[in-house]
């Protein structure tokens, strides 16, 4: 049994996955009986087969997560778990080899989470790392590692972390994930698009493997969401990353539908969707998501009532202003899409954020005393035209369709004197590195900010260095300074005096095992905003 942080216990998964017959893809409960409270049945299977993982560090703990599934691509959505509670032993310690416990206790996984488990940990020591595990039925998981934050009065002397997003299950494979493992960071920041929504082909894409019926169909319900995380989940360098680093998550579109906004649905052929039809979907959505990652008790979805974003603090070295910029939006402008001339966009009450969430972050911004104030978010920020000729034209999902949202926010930066605000963004399935610009459209107007955009770990398969769409983004955006269509992750790496970003690509993710290197890096200086090749 390998309990160790450089390999995950690999009890029948690539079996599993890779078998031949779509049946492979869709065992379900063969006849295992959950271990009841106290009861001294045992589970015949590993319950682990999704890993480990841990999230939202604060200086005296952090959230650990598993769950309980024999069998993660049962048809029903239990994972091969009978419908009861099961008691759960966790531990943590100072060492990998568990001689030094400093926290244990029992937790319950209950049928009504999936079996999932959440556990706060608190009474740690700041800035250090620990060990944690987990133990159900007479069998005991992997072990993760983690990190606690440092002291909110402290000032660390180096913070590093990555930022990875997008990564359809069908599109590639997660390699990707395996260096980020391997990184000597102390947090991953997922920007959304955990799952994809899309129909599954019969051989589940580039993977080649025979995908069950059942797992095929966009999610529609509860049961085919925790499939689709379970699917997504249930990849050996995924739960490797998950497994070194902790992880702090916050969700996109592709969690629920495409593109939807608020209540709304962007299905083509239910443009007038009820939208409670809507939020009843969404719900189910919200609730697999949150079943499936390391989050906090705040972030437990009620229904379509949910809060994800947060604040993360290192120290006086930095804040993680984490958004979300799916649930409280208003609707896309003149119908979404890519868009010229549409005046909709520039409309004063629009906003992306929505009043209550504008007011946290602009609160919580002007009260900071950190050096870095870092905003993790979904989609891009920064003007982004995509129109190469003298006219302008704007994708309506981006900030670009609620440009009073983004005044308003570098109004609040300026008036607050908000110390070194970057940007740190996802979706767009391209490394980008840009200037925030007072005016987008003067170049020589007051750069307040930058913004990285990282690529996807799989999303659009392999890419190129260079594609058509990036070399216009180039020519029409002079703010934008480097951009890349490979697949990869971002690292960052923060002192008092400067944050660079590293940008991590891979040749090609349509097979397994490449290799990976850093395409480019970019620096912004303490006090002086404004990018500069590193």
């Amino acid at each position: 049994m390998n309990c160790g942080i450089d390999g995950t216990r690999r009890l029948g998964r690539r079996a599993m996955i890779g078998a031949s017959g779509t049946a492979a893809l869709a065992l379900a409960a063969s006849g295992l009986t959950a271990a009841r409270a106290g009861a001294a049945e045992r589970f015949r299977e590993d319950p682990f087969t999704l890993g480990v993982a841990s999230g939202d560090p604060w200086p005296d703990g952090f959230v650990l997560w598993t769950r309980l599934a024999p069998h993660p691509l049962a048809p029903d959505g239990a994972g091969g778990m009978a419908p009861r509670s099961v008691d759960v032993d966790w531990e943590v310690a100072g060492d990998e080899r568990f001689r030094k416990v400093v926290r244990r206790g029992v937790t319950r996984a209950v049928a009504e989470l999936a079996h999932s488990v959440h556990v706060e940990v608190s009474g740690l020591e700041p800035g250090r790392q620990y060990y944690y595990r987990f133990r159900a039925g007479g069998v005991l998981s992997a072990v993760g590692r983690t990190r606690t934050a440092p002291s909110p009065t402290s000032n660390p002397k180096s913070l590093s972390f990555g930022f990875v997003s997008c990564q359809a299950w069908f599109e590639g494979f997660y390699t990707a994930y395996r260096h980020l493992a391997a990184e000597d960071i102390d947090l991953v920041l997922h920007l959304g698009d955990y799952i994809y929504e899309n129909p599954i082909d019969a051989m589940g894409g580039v993977r080649n493997v025979p995908v069950a019926a059942e797992l095929r169909p966009e999610p529609m319900n509860l049961t085919q969401y925790r499939n689709r995380h379970a699917l997504h989940h249930f990849d050996d360098d995924l739960i490797a990353a998950h497994q070194a680093h902790p992880f702090a998550v916050v969700w996109d579109d592709h969690e629920v539908e495409d593109n939807w906004a608020g209540d709304r649905s962007k299905l083509d052929n239910e443009t007038d969707q009820d939208p409670a039809v809507f939020r009843a979907r969404a719900a189910a959505a919200f609730q697999a998501y949150y079943e499936h990652l390391p989050l906090r008790l705040p972030n437990r979805p009620r229904g379509f009532d949910a809060r994800m974003y947060r604040r993360l603090r290192y120290g006086r070295m930095a804040t993680f202003h984490m958004l979300d910029t799916r649930l409280f939006r208003d609707d896309q402008p003149c119908g979404d899409g890519t868009k010229s001339g549409c005046d909709e966009r520039l409309s004063p009450s629009r906003s992306i954020l929505g009043p209550k969430q504008e007011k946290w972050l602009y609160k919580g911004l002007g009260r900071s005393d950190a050096t870095w104030n870092l905003i993790p978010q979904q989609i891009p920020v920064s003007q982004v035209d995509t129109d190469t000729g003298s006219g302008q034209s704007f994708v309506m999902d981006f900030w670009d369709g609620y440009v009073a949202s983004r005044q308003r926010l570098f109004k609040e930066i300026a008036d607050r004197d908000v110390s070194n605000p970057v940007v740190l963004t996802g979706d767009m399935h391209r490394h980008l590195a840009s200037n925030l610009k007072k005016n987008f459209d003067d170049p020589d107007s007051a750069t307040i900010g930058v913004e990285f955009v990282g690529t996807s770990i799989s999303s659009k398969m392999d890419g190129m260095d260079l594609d058509p769409s990036g070399a216009s983004l180039l020519a029409a955006n002079p703010h934008i300074k480097f951009t890349n269509y490979q697949r990869g992750y971002v690292r960052c790496s923060l002192t008092q005096g400067t944050c660079r970003a590293d940008f991590r690509v891979l040749p090609y993710v349509t097979r397994p095992g490449a290799p990976v290197s850093t395409r480019a890096s970019y620096v912004t200086q303490a006090g002086r905003p404004g990018l500069q090749t590193a």
